[in-house]
């Protein structure tokens, strides 16, 4: 059977290129993200470097190694996805040939080793592409990486050589696995159902595509539920997930909305020849509509719904930020010029908090040889930076910040291994300082500073702050305007209103965001667009002798190419839409753990890469969908209807 297996390859090769690439791409992708995450994982700091300097390598790979292991399960998650649906679309394209291969003698069993030899071979080639091109993916990756200052510029990654076992198992076990389930679906239809398009090879909603549908869609509702009850930091990972279980799940149901939207096509266009043949293939190629729409579901549900998440969380953050400052504007000026300030006319109240970088220590360890932690400190008076931030310890009192002291900040990774009455290990500048926890403040959604310090610690030179950040109070009915003139005239910086200085703030996390979820969807995104794309040349090379057919009857050949395009936009319409309403989900569920933890319900969508995300798919369809149903129609119509 494999020897047959390999002639249908070298026959119809145009049918199965779509599926060596879509698992060229898988391979390349998942190898990529795991050499990249393992090399991450082992990675040891240079020798030669300061304490700080090997504390901020260190801590780079902090965030480096979370992002990396969630584009790793986001690229097996899309992998395993496309290729298996992919294959399983090649499938059921091929159900004529199958039905003949039946009606000539061949066994059930025969068939499902037919199509496994073909997926082994497919997936063998796949994988052999798919290993060379995952080192060029996996320059990038780290490019992108380092780039984006995830990971320093002294990293590179390192070959393994048990990966190809992983690249094997990509490729060949997921073709294999695509395969398995339509194989055992093409086996139990009955030759003449599949040459006649009747019966149960009619059907497209199948029990497994129900089960996986309302499965997928049952806990995606479930982990939206459990988000309601979880800190809105711990909220992030399970709307990720509640994204892929809603994408998934109308992915599967898709075939239900595809009749839906031929009907609305066909009232949209009640006269129109085109417009209602295009609406009547849409109804009656459910298949081949929902493998197209599948993957753009994902791509959209992804994309919108991670942003728009964190988006919403960062307005969120920033709002409570406003809510809790009081001030009216912000100033940023060397540590000694600070003072100056508060002798300003106008300004009742100043809270100067000088900024210095440091290193901590983890509780558990002994000495600064052990594990390193970049940080921040803010040198602050405790009673102006309680008054100015409306702060109050939850533990201990800033009262009792003054000497030598310290207070846990609201901007604290929560993993320093430090409680109250705790004494920390610090070093400031070559100084190592050992500090008792005196407070401890609520952390803040908002971030801050890791630590705070008394004023009086930075009467040493070598602890002195290497910035100032100063939150200034004015009269009442005073001209904050003419206020922040004269502290500019007064002292060198920047003075800001509190509402611009907070939205700078939100525009900066906005922006390392953006850098998280350019190295988490980027490669990612381009795989589904890639999918659906796919889809599209796969669809039009079994539909030469129904383009034929539709010219024989007396349409054009432009007409024809207009159709095919009417039908692709109409599904990636479907894609887009079902695609926002997982994304949508996903939104509304994380608005209402903010709601809940903050007592502030934001929604931020980001519409400027929504829209270019829609252009783009709406393009790549179209265009793709010109270039295939052009090259169907070469050939002369009646040769095809005469082959066929």
């Amino acid at each position: 059977m494999f020897r047959i297996s390999l002639s249908t390859f070298r026959e119809r090769w145009q049918l199965f290129v779509g599926s060596i690439l879509m698992a060229v791409f898988g391979v390349a992708l998942v190898q990529s993200s795991l050499l990249i995450l393992v090399s991450a994982a082992t990675f040891d700091a240079p020798a030669g470097l300061s304490t700080i300097e090997r504390a901020h390598v260190l801590d780079s790979f902090v965030l480096a190694i979370p992002v990396v292991g969630i584009t790793l399960a986001l690229a097996v998650f899309l992998t395993v996805f496309i290729i298996s649906s992919t294959f399983a679309f090649t499938v059921a394209q091929r159900k004529r040939d199958l039905a003949l291969m039946r009606l000539t003698g061949g066994s059930r069993q025969q068939l499902r080793r037919l199509l496994l030899g073909e997926a082994t071979l497919l997936g063998l080639i796949g994988t052999a592409l798919g290993v060379p091109l995952g080192l060029v993916v996996m320059r990038l990756q780290t490019w992108l990486l380092i780039k984006f200052g995830f990971l320093p510029a002294v990293f590179t990654p390192e070959w393994k050589y048990w990966v190809l076992a992983v690249s094997v198992a990509i490729g060949v076990g997921v073709a294999l696995l695509g395969v398995l389930v339509a194989s055992r679906r093409a086996g139990r239809i009955r030759p003449l159902e599949a040459l006649q398009a009747t019966g149960n090879q009619a059907r497209v909603m199948t029990p497994s595509r129900w089960i996986l549908g309302v499965v997928a869609l049952a806990i995606a509702t479930a982990l939206i539920t459990v988000s309601q009850s979880v800190d809105p930091a711990d909220a992030m990972p399970l709307m990720m997930l509640t994204t892929l279980a809603a994408a998934l799940g109308l992915s599967a149901l898709s075939p239900l909305i595809v009749p839906i939207f031929g009907r609305i096509l066909a009232r949209v266009v009640p006269h129109h020849a085109i417009g209602s043949l295009a609406a009547a293939n849409i109804r009656d190629g459910v298949r081949r509509s929902a493998a197209t729409a599948a993957p753009l579901i994902v791509l959209v549900g992804l994309v919108t719904g991670l942003l728009g998440t964190s988006m919403s969380s960062t307005a969120a953050s920033q709002q409570a930020l406003r809510d809790e400052t009081s001030a009216e504007l912000v100033a940023t000026s060397a540590p000694d010029d600070a003072p100056r300030i508060s002798q300003v006319p106008g300004v009742t109240g100043t809270s100067v908090e000088g900024s210095r970088s440091l290193v901590m220590l983890n509780a558990e360890h002994e000495d600064l040889g052990g594990e390193l932690t970049p940080g921040t400190a803010r040198v602050v008076d405790p009673a102006d930076y309680r008054r100015a931030h409306q702060a109050e310890a939850e533990a201990g009192s800033l009262a009792a910040l003054h000497g030598q002291a310290v207070a846990l900040g609201p901007g604290r990774s929560g993993e320093l291994g430090y409680s109250l009455g705790d004494t920390t290990r610090l070093q400031i500048g070559d100084r190592k300082l050992q500090l008792p926890v005196v407070a401890v403040l609520p952390m803040k959604s908002y971030g801050g500073p890791d630590l705070l310090l008394p004023k009086e610690i930075a009467s040493d030179p070598s602890l002195a702050p290497e910035s100032a950040q100063t939150l200034i109070t004015t009269s009442a009915g005073a001209d904050t305007t003419q206020i922040a003139e004269d502290i500019q005239a007064a002292i060198p910086g920047s003075v800001d209103t509190v509402d611009a200085w907070v939205h700078k703030r939100a525009a900066a996390e906005q922006n390392a965001q953006l850098r998280i979820f350019t190295v988490l969807l980027g490669m990612a995104s381009l795989y589904a667009l890639f999918a659906a794309i796919n889809a599209v040349v796969i669809s039009a090379a079994d539909r030469r002798s129904e383009f034929a057919a539709a010219r024989l009857s007396g349409l054009t050949r432009t007409q024809v190419l207009k159709m095919a395009l009417l039908e692709s936009e109409t599904v990636t319409s479907i894609g887009v839409l079902l695609g926002g309403l997982a994304a949508g989900a996903t939104v509304l569920g994380m608005r209402a753990a903010l709601q809940r933890m903050t007592g502030i319900g934001a929604i931020e969508i980001p519409w400027l890469a929504i829209g270019g995300l829609v252009a783009t798919a709406f393009i790549a369809v179209g265009i793709t969908s010109l270039w295939t149903s052009w090259s169907a129609t070469r050939t002369k119509p009646i040769m095809l209807v005469t082959s066929d």
